[in-house]
């Protein structure tokens, strides 16, 4: 063996039994060798990679150390959408899950099982293994695109950079939270201290803030640490139809997995693992907001489906929020973006679960009145699902005399107009409408939202700019703007001004959905300006509606039905409207049906991929939607179709493995025609 031989079989075994010591130190929690004997082991692999440049790897364990400082994060597309989870609090919400459960798969006799594991409250990230090596490593983000923090990732010694083994898929994304330990997280602040550096509120702020660093060399100084719950992509592999089973095959492959993951039947013992986690609570090493349930069997997951935000097979059982008291200092009140005025509890600062509060919502007046809370005194503050504070109540028996309710204020605070409110209705109202800078302001950011017309570069802080400016006083101006005009903008350049001019031009084409949802009548989400969009088919029939008629479409009540008419009933709106289809804003058409039965594609269920020429898949889906068809985002032996366009991804694969048929775009057309 040559001397060159030597030392890549020396380097191979090095990388090897490194990497089998942090799988026993990380996964298996059983560590062989002392850190002294690891330390050696890693500062020898480093020095020949040093003296032997042709060695170096991007799998290699000396390549968790951190590279030098990005300029921003990439942006990724989830192939598989990241979703949230629906929340539960009382045993009686546990109950109703399962039974919901069970009339969706018409299961009334059969038991389900669960997979349970601790909630950890870190940061949702998405790996990307391809041919066993990470390739992409990326936050939630929005849920359908994150940011591309891969080089971060890669500092977690936690997070295996090659696979353990042979016999995992060639491409696969393995999903999971980063967080920090208790020990770990009292060390980096005691760090932090020493340095004279910011102090971290709670393990889940320390966690997300340093994954989401530019410089991941000080990512890599930070006790970061990864726990796999679930799978996103596989492509080519057979998986157990247990997600129990699905678990302990991704540990084997090195990932760690929750210590406390059991596999349980019925909701029963789902509540009494809740009660156990709970009591147990203050003695873990991490922190934990809840517990998790899913479904245990996959193919009951797909049958279950999902909903806009969330599966339908998977809940979060949220721990009781944490409950503190402090003073009520004074009460302002907010004007959102349909004009509504939200009072708004300014307190004596105080720790909540760990996050420093000075501002809590009050929700409204009739909350106030009820809750008998008056300014200046003692409150009980909790943050609600450990996420948003609120003011429960007053401690009446510290309260001092002539203590006073909060007023609402007769005019807005914002631009003076007068304060109203509806019969029947709670919230208070600005009637400034369109003249209200706070009106405005907010109704161009839902505009220019990601849902709505997707304006590209479009972010808060310039729509602020541009209505502080005078450069806009409503949505009805942002076509109008310039290149000129845009460039002289803080923080603007010529070519960010053409990038944004090219955005709005680019949002031009959209949905009658989008464009609905985009007014941003008060009570009309996207599933509401859907269905408005495909029972009427034109802009003008929705604006002559009466109520009567708006009560016949799906999803809309009395109270939606008189938002739209009082929407339309304003001819500022009805001119915006008109301006903003005049400057180019267009649609495909939509063709009307008697009813949903009457339609073509009534009852049939299509899943769109990849890439489509001249149409985005909101279009396509919403042509499709149009003809009486239903469409998904995940393919099973229930799609009728799967749209494929270029580069589809695992979909396709997935249905043609379930005999499923795959149309492109031709075939699309064809379809629809």
């Amino acid at each position: 063996m040559t001397a060159a031989e030597q030392i890549r079989t020396e380097v191979n075994q090095l990388r090897d039994d490194i990497n089998t010591h942090n799988h026993r130190y990380y996964v298996l929690d059983d560590p062989q060798i002392t850190d002294q004997a690891y330390d050696r082991l890693l500062r020898r692999l480093q020095q020949l990679e040093a003296d032997h440049s042709e060695l170096q790897s991007v799998d290699s364990p000396t390549q968790r150390v951190g590279a030098a400082p990005a300029t921003h994060f990439d942006t990724v597309e989830h192939e598989m959408p990241m979703l949230s989870l629906d929340n539960a609090f009382e045993d009686d919400e546990m109950l109703a899950f399962e039974k919901r459960l069970k009339d969706r798969l018409d299961n009334q006799d059969v038991g389900l099982s669960y997979t349970a594991e601790p909630k950890l409250d870190g940061l949702a990230v998405s790996l990307l293994y391809e041919q066993g090596i990470l390739t992409r490593a990326a936050t939630r983000g929005d849920g359908n695109r994150g940011e591309n923090i891969t080089a971060n990732a890669r500092t977690l010694s936690s997070i295996p950079l090659r696979l353990q083994g042979a016999n995992f898929p060639p491409r696969f994304e393995v999903r999971g939270e980063v967080y920090i330990m208790h020990a770990d997280f009292e060390a980096l602040n005691e760090q932090q201290r020493k340095s004279d550096a910011k102090v971290f509120a709670n393990p889940r702020n320390a966690a997300a803030g340093s994954l989401r660093l530019l410089d991941s060399r000080i990512t890599a100084s930070r006790p970061l640490t990864f726990c796999c719950y679930g799978l996103g992509i596989v492509e080519d592999y057979k998986l157990p139809i247990s997600h129990f089973e699905r678990m302990q095959l991704i540990q084997s492959f090195g990932f760690p997995i929750s210590p406390y993951i059991e596999c349980l039947s019925g909701i029963e013992a789902c509540i009494g693992y809740y009660q156990s986690i709970l009591a147990n609570r203050d003695n873990l090493a991490f922190e934990i907001d809840g517990v998790v349930f899913k479904l245990d069997d996959v193919e009951q997951q797909t049958m279950a489906g999902f909903v806009s935000r969330a599966p339908r097979w998977a809940i979060a059982y949220k721990f009781p929020a944490q409950e503190v008291m402090t003073k009520l200092l004074d009460v302002d009140f907010q004007v959102g973006r349909t004009g509504a005025l939200t009072p708004v509890a300014r307190l004596e600062p105080v720790s909540v679960g760990g996050v420093m509060v000075s501002n809590a919502t009050l929700h409204n007046m009739d909350e106030i009145q009820r809750k008998d809370i008056r300014i200046g005194d003692v409150v009980i503050v909790r943050r609600a699902g450990d996420v948003i504070p609120e003011v429960v109540s007053a401690v009446v028996d510290q309260r001092k005399e002539n203590l006073v309710l909060p007023q609402m204020p007769e005019h807005c605070p914002i631009c003076g107009s007068e304060v109203s409110r509806l019969e029947g209705q709670a919230a208070y109202r600005c009637s400034g409408g369109l003249i209200c800078a706070a009106q405005c302001k907010e109704a161009i950011k839902h505009f220019a939202s990601r849902k709505a017309m997707d304006i590209d570069g479009l972010g808060d802080k310039l729509v602020e700019q541009m209505v502080d400016q005078g450069m806009i006083d409503s949505i009805g101006d942002l076509y109008h703007l310039e290149i000129l005009q845009l460039a002289g903008l803080e923080r603007m350049a010529e070519k960010s001004a053409s990038n944004l001019k090219s955005a709005l031009d680019k949002s031009k084409s959209t949905t009658l959905a989008r464009f609905i949802y985009a007014l941003g009548i008060r009570e009309v989400g996207e599933t509401t300006a859907e269905s408005l969009a495909n029972h009427f088919a034109a802009i003008e029939a929705i604006q002559e509606a009466d109520i009567e008629s708006l009560q016949t479409v799906d999803d809309v009540g009395p109270v939606v039905a008189e938002n739209v008419r009082l929407f339309f009933q304003q001819e500022k709106n009805i001119d915006i409207v008109t301006r903003l289809i005049e400057q180019g804003i267009h649609w495909p058409d939509i063709e009307k049906a008697e009813s949903i039965q009457d339609q073509p594609l009534s009852g049939k269920t299509y899943v769109i991929t990849g890439t489509l020429e001249g149409l985005s898949r909101d279009q396509a889906a919403a042509m499709l939607k149009a003809k009486g068809a239903k469409v998904s985002s995940s393919v099973s032996a229930k799609t009728t179709a799967v749209i494929a366009g270029e580069k589809p991804g695992s979909k396709v694969t997935k249905a043609e493995s379930l005999g499923v048929t795959v149309l492109d775009q031709q075939a699309f057309q064809l379809l629809l025609e």
